[in-house]
């Protein structure tokens, strides 16, 4: 039996904003105080997925080289400064540039690898494809990077006077924070590493069920999900090592002293 792609209509769609209403309700009833930020969250949602929208609808039917890159560079410099907004505390400039290099550098060398070798995209431009591979790295590289910095200046935060100690007996800065880069490191990872234990069992991932629900057959979406999943783990692993092998030097000065 040959499926067919069900097309939401206008009402349809509404319909499901009921799950909006029912939230809007909770949160009324228990006093939370939230409405504001839930509305605005729902509307500022569908307008951007909106605009989205008519801009891949045009890029898919004008396949060109500079609409996939300017695509592409918009994504990461959107994702560079979430991460900054996202961080605790006010990072500084030479921070501020790592966390740049590390989103950059990790995740075009993940999508190059993936687009050249694993897929072997031909034109290697085309959006279709393209925009919505590097999207899935870039935005699970932005949650690495984010977790990445946090769990960092917090553990050297809290670890200040031991950290201290360690330097006053001779050992070197990179030694006297390994223990908190390591698991500044394994924090970033681990929410990849839960989705891919829970993958296939607990959960249908998004990539998977969009292709089954645009009709492709579940064993072809499979491959392309087990594919996607290790490039995201490529991509995070990546992006994460350069924050953490690089960002750390930043609390250090020349003398290799502390500085916060």
């Amino acid at each position: 039996m040959e499926r067919q792609i069900i097309n939401l209509q206008l009402t349809q769609l509404i319909f499901a904003y009921l799950f909006v209403f029912i939230l809007l309700v909770i949160v009324k009833k228990k006093q939370i105080g939230q409405e504001k930020q839930i509305i605005i969250a729902s509307l500022r949602m569908t307008l951007q997925l909106i605009i989205i929208g008519f801009i891949l609808e045009y890029v898919f039917n004008n396949q060109n080289p500079l609409f996939s890159l300017a695509i592409l560079i918009l994504m990461e410099i959107f994702a560079v400064h979430n991460i900054y907004s996202r961080t605790e505390v006010e990072l500084q400039h030479d921070m501020r540039k790592i966390i740049a290099v590390s989103m950059f550098l990790g995740t075009l060398l993940s999508l190059a690898y993936f687009i050249f070798i694993v897929v072997q995209l031909k034109p290697w431009f085309r959006a279709d494809y393209f925009i919505p591979l590097a999207g899935m790295l870039i935005g699970n590289s932005m949650t690495g990077i984010s977790l990445g910095i946090n769990h960092l200046l917090t553990g050297i935060s809290d670890k200040q006077q031991l950290i201290e100690n360690y330097l006053m007996l001779g050992v070197e800065p990179e030694k006297s924070i390994a223990e908190i880069t390591q698991q500044a490191f394994y924090n970033a990872i681990l929410p990849t590493i839960n989705s891919m234990l829970g993958m296939g069992i607990v959960f249908l991932p998004g990539m998977m069920t969009g292709q089954i629900l645009a009709g492709a057959s579940p064993l072809i979406a499979i491959k392309y999900q087990i594919a996607i999943m290790l490039g995201i783990l490529g991509s995070v692993t990546l992006t994460v090592f350069f924050l953490i092998k690089y960002g750390a030097k930043t609390f250090f000065n020349s003398e290799k002293q502390l500085k916060l």
